[in-house]
């Protein structure tokens, strides 16, 4: 008899269609979905755009976490359409300071065993309570509001074998920076991973969920704990015990590929400028000058995570050379550490105290001075992301960054005048619901407000037969949806993508020379095709799927890269653009940004899977050169593309 592990039993449970081979595609049920203000405005219009009167879920929420920051009346005016049309929709409001969406979402909402989409790539958070949890674009997303299954391929599942319990000042945090050591950020699509073995026992919900938050940067479809006796205690101390299901993988159940770590082992680490996977020890980095230190986001701000914190700080104050900020991860973390003294404490210290949201994880504040070092326990640092150009952000645990405020430089903990403080458990969480808004039984009579900056969702044109397109722009390896559509200021244009277009690839333009945008528009009123050619790992990172619709918007048909993500590439499908690879990524080199593309019978190569495909780039001089790419699409995906996107198709 065939021995489960955990993924592969959630997912029997869930598939209702498909193949169970690895890297065929597979349709699954969702039980619930989440969307944040960032993602969600978009995804709501496309919900919309669809006519359903009201959501099919077992349970949806949309939380305002992203863009609290009200600088003009943008994001205002999104808080409000998003509040009315949850109302009319049957979606849960849960409103701005309430919380970062996926630890509000794991502690009042996840249940071990459902499935859960969000329109945020850090929806595997709650993998660890056991959900199988995967981010998505905010399409498919509304899609599965409306009833429709998720699409995904057959996963390999990675095993994760935990041993041994971490050492004093060694953090859940420095689990997940291992493995980013061990895999990287690229090469995992189509991948799941699943932790178990005696190590497993020694971790909290919230520590599992720092390591399936960030298994996000890994690349994999999402990071599954098992539900056990912790799970049970945390939904207790959530009061919502009867959530409770133990799951746990078949004794000796087979995986893909099996790591093992000995948490005993582990020593403090940090992810070095400007990625990830960038993994150095804190001891290899000692000494070094820091400016900035930040504690938060949705990786590392819970109870816990702020109690060591306070402790570190109590009696102390932070080094005249640095500024520390701290976001709690939820309103029930910050008013617990208020009612406790804990927050005294670090208030005493000096630190400043932010909203409970993403906020400078995103860009949206907090940006640090420039040549200055800052660490901060999120979970990306890609170039620029943090606001300033040619930054320098290192991520570490909540442990290392105080060590750091406490001292004005990277400091091993060990090094401190002082030993690991024990911080105790909450015997039970504080419950109040009160700014989660319960939707009306019937929504047919609420007045959705949509005030002017609220948009449409732009509409594709039919994928033509043949591409006669540009080169607009080559990236490197580890493009990110960051680099592609910038976050921080322009988010607040996010339900206006005429607007926000006008910055697409922003971070790779060049001054006194006209922008990508620009270029895209010049091409597209020529009447040809936008064609972009990216390197290894194209659009990384969020899960936005602006990072398609904008490009969309200005024309682009075609993407050709050595490699694509997941997310991304389910986006650019949704909006009509072709996502092709190269067949040979040293073909790369042999296009020059500016040259022709052309790409001829297109439509019924697609239909037929005639790959590879012949593309032929035309230099300024009229030299022509042969490449061929493939594309891995379903007949679904061929159907949506040829339609110019999912909301051409009927």
């Amino acid at each position: 008899m065939a021995k489960n592990t955990l993924i592969q039993k959630i997912l029997e449970n869930h598939i209702v269609s498909g193949s169970r081979t690895p890297g065929e595609a597979v349709a699954i049920r969702i039980d619930q979905t989440l969307t944040q203000d960032a993602t969600g405005t978009m995804a709501y219009l496309e919900l919309e755009a669809m006519n359903i009167d009201r959501v099919k879920t077992e349970l949806s929420v949309s939380y305002v976490d992203h863009n609290m920051m009200q600088n003009g009346p943008e994001n205002r005016n999104d808080h409000l359409y998003l509040q009315s049309v949850a109302a009319a929709k049957g979606v849960i409001f849960s409103r701005p300071g309430n919380g970062i969406c996926h630890q509000v979402h794991l502690e009042r909402f996840g249940v071990p065993g459902k499935t859960l989409l969000g329109s945020d790539s850090h929806t595997p958070t709650n993998g660890g309570i056991g959900m199988m949890a995967i981010g998505a674009g905010g399409l498919d997303v509304a899609l599965a509001m409306a009833g429709q299954p998720f699409r995904i391929a057959y996963p390999k599942i990675i095993g994760v074998k935990l041993t041994g319990k971490l050492s004093p000042w060694v953090a859940a945090k420095d689990i997940i920076l291992k493995m980013l050591s061990i895999l990287s950020t690229k090469g995992n699509v189509g991948c799941m991973v699943e932790y178990f073995g005696p190590g497993v026992a020694e971790l909290t919900v919230p520590q599992r969920a720092t390591i399936t938050n960030m298994g996000a940067e890994l690349g994999v479809t999402c990071s599954v704990f098992p539900s056990d006796e912790r799970t049970k205690e945390f939904l207790e101390k959530q009061g919502r015990g009867e959530s409770f299901t133990a799951l746990a993988a078949d004794a000796d159940a087979e995986y893909d590929r099996v790591i093992e770590i000995d948490l005993g082992a582990l020593e403090p680490l940090a992810a070095c400028p400007s990625s990830p996977d960038n993994i150095k020890s804190i001891k290899e980095l000692s000494g070094i000058e820091v400016g900035q230190v930040i504690i938060g986001s949705c990786t590392n701000s819970s109870f816990r995570d702020l109690s060591i914190v306070g402790a570190m700080l109590k009696g102390r104050k932070i080094a005249d050379n640095v500024t520390l900020s701290i976001a709690p991860g939820s309103r029930q973390v910050l008013e617990m550490l208020a009612r406790n003294g804990v927050l005294a404490d670090i208030i005493s210290a000096g630190a400043r105290i932010l909203e409970s949201g993403c906020g400078p994880c995103i860009g949206q504040g907090q940006s640090p001075a420039n040549d200055t070092v800052t660490l901060r326990t999120f979970n990306r640092n890609f170039p620029g992301r943090t606001g300033t150009k040619g930054d320098q952000a290192y991520l570490v645990s909540p442990e290392v960054a105080a060590a750091a405020a406490l001292t004005g430089k990277i400091t091993p903990p060990a090094e401190l005048p002082f030993d690991c403080p024990e911080v105790a458990e909450a015997e039970k969480f504080l419950i109040d619901d009160s700014m989660m808004i319960t939707p009306p039984c019937c929504g047919k009579s609420v007045e959705i407000i949509r005030k002017k900056t609220i948009g449409a969702p732009p509409l594709n044109s039919a994928l033509p037969d043949k591409i006669d397109g540009v080169a607009l722009i080559k990236t490197p390896d580890k493009t990110s949806t960051d680099d592609i559509m910038p976050a921080g200021v322009h988010l607040k244009h996010r339900s206006n993508i005429p607007e926000y277009a006008k910055v697409v690839f922003e971070r790779f333009n060049e001054d006194g020379k006209p922008t990508f945008a620009q270029r895209a528009v010049a091409v597209r009123d020529a009447g040809k095709h936008g064609v972009i050619i990216g390197r290894d790992s194209y659009g990384q990172g969020s899960s936005r799927e602006h990072a398609a619709i904008c490009p969309m918007y200005l024309g682009v048909k075609v993407l050709i890269a050595i490699s694509i993500e997941r997310i991304h590439a389910a986006n650019l499908v949704n909006f009509g653009i072709v996502p092709f690879t190269f067949a040979d990524p040293a073909d790369y080199d042999k296009i020059t940004e500016g040259d022709s593309i052309v790409i001829e019978g297109l439509r019924e190569k697609l239909e037929k899977g005639e790959y590879p495909v012949e593309v032929k780039a035309v230099s300024a001089d009229g030299k022509v050169t042969s490449i061929k790419v493939n594309a891995k699409l379903t007949a679904e995906d061929v159907k949506i593309i040829l339609a110019g996107g999912r909301l051409n198709c009927k």
